[in-house]
């Protein structure tokens, strides 16, 4: 990443002149390597459904598992930074996330589905850490005017590792699993449904397996590395805690970003997973096979992830002349309209509408994360906690919205198109927060 000139340098460097350029960098990497999870598994809830023959619902506990890990590691995590540092945080990430992975190769010898959530929960436990260390990580290196800037910045990355995800899903899972469709699998014995499932499961191992021994090259090098360390000057958290959540919870801005982050991540979430029903749906309806259009619908989503990727660069840029609140609501009523679109019109318009979303998503979860830290100081640690677990959005809302397509149909429209309603809510919210922050910050 090329950032040689001083005023691109200038918000690495704090008020006493220390430059957090190169820290920024490595740190930046582990912001792809979680993007690389997040969208790896998205389309695991459409494969997994078909190899264990299940319905839309159960194949979303996936996301359960997955989200639900982000919740229940993110406290303890906040805790151990607070103890220790944002680098030892990040490295115990690296180490849950690596055993998460390769966990896979025990998970597919069983030939269960439960197994696989089990890995799934400790591999985003490693992410959790890694989320809880490096956002704050990041705010802090610099100054406070420009920390909503370079969170911005550093998210950039995440995407990149994003359509890194989709393309390993795409070409070397979905691509890969037998072809044979849902409805052929449904009428296979037990002992040809045992062996199909089998080889499926070798394959969609294959990804998860190198990536973890990726994850262990990449913690040698971290821990090798030496990063200036934020140390907690006061140990005795135990009489502090209190004191912090207070603080915390009577903090307008955070109180209402911690709930505005959940419905965003319920959103993003939601849309990167549902596009591969919504868009088979409408192939299938177009006279594509099943495997065709499942691997039709991952192309649009990676070209959503380019548009995800390329404005958050943009973004960036704007927040220079665009208060980063203010842009947060312009970009929330965008996602809104085109959600209208995919529900109500429907079709390749529909798709499209819902590739487009992509670029409204962009901007919020760094912006959100930014403000609702703006003001906490010294509460950063545990304010960061709050607004990883609300990820549990992520979990949460996936499994209502597969609900609703489990009923096929609703209000004599395909379940699919009015399942959308979940993620339009949620911009809802985002956008009153946009509002709310603004003019809370004046």
């Amino acid at each position: 990443m090329s950032m040689a000139n001083n005023k691109q340098n200038s918000i690495f460097k704090t008020k006493d002149g220390v430059n957090y350029l190169l820290p920024f960098i490595v740190v930046t990497l582990c912001f792809a390597l979680w993007g690389f999870a997040n969208d790896i598994t998205n389309p695991m809830v459409k494969s997994f459904s078909k190899i264990f023959r299940m319905s839309v619902t159960d194949g979303a506990l996936v996301q359960v598992a997955f989200y639900g890990g982000y919740f229940a590691m993110a406290f303890p995590a906040a805790m151990f930074i607070r103890r220790f540092t944002y680098k030892k945080g990040i490295l115990l990430g690296l180490g849950l996330y690596a055993l998460g992975a390769l966990m896979f190769i025990p998970a597919a010898a069983t030939g269960n589905y439960y197994p696989f959530l089990l890995a799934y929960f400790i591999l985003t436990c490693g992410l959790s850490f890694l989320e809880t260390s490096a956002n704050p990580f990041i705010l802090s290196m610099g100054e406070q005017s420009s920390a909503t800037r370079r969170l911005n910045f550093a998210q950039a990355f995440n995407p990149i590792g994003s359509l890194a995800g989709m393309f390993v899903a795409m070409n070397f899972i979905q691509a890969k699993l037998n072809p044979m469709s849902s409805n052929e699998r449904a009428m296979l014995n037990n002992s040809e449904f045992e062996a199909l499932k089998q080889a499926d499961l070798s394959v969609l191992i294959k990804p998860y397996v190198v990536i973890g021994i990726v994850l262990i090259a990449v913690f040698i090098v971290m821990a090798l590395i030496k990063i200036p360390q934020r140390q907690i000057q006061d140990n005795n958290l135990s009489r502090n805690l209190g004191a912090t959540l207070k603080r915390l919870l009577n903090n307008k801005i955070y109180r209402e970003g911690v709930l505005t982050q959940f419905f965003y991540v319920g959103a993003q979430i939601t849309c990167w997973t549902f596009i591969i029903q919504y868009g088979t749906h409408i192939f299938m309806q177009e006279g594509m096979t099943e495997q065709a259009a499942e691997i039709y619908s991952q192309k649009l989503n990676i070209i959503a992830m380019v548009l995800f990727c390329c404005c958050r660069f943009i973004c960036t840029f704007l927040m220079k002349y665009i208060k980063p609140s203010r842009l947060l609501s312009i970009f929330a009523a965008g996602g809104f309209l085109l959600l209208l679109i995919t529900i109500f019109v429907g079709g390749r318009i529909g798709v499209y509408s819902l590739v487009g979303v992509s670029a409204f998503m962009s901007l919020m979860f760094p912006t959100i994360y930014g403000l609702a830290l703006g003001n906490v100081g010294q509460d950063a640690e545990v304010g960061s906690a709050g607004l990883i677990m609300a990820i549990l959005g992520g979990s949460l809302l996936p499994a209502i919205q597969a609900m609703i397509i489990d009923k096929h149909e609703v209000f004599s429209m395909p379940a699919v198109n009015i399942s959308f309603v979940v993620p339009l809510i949620c911009f809802c919210v985002v956008f009153i927060y946009g509002l709310r922050s603004y003019k809370l910050a004046e």
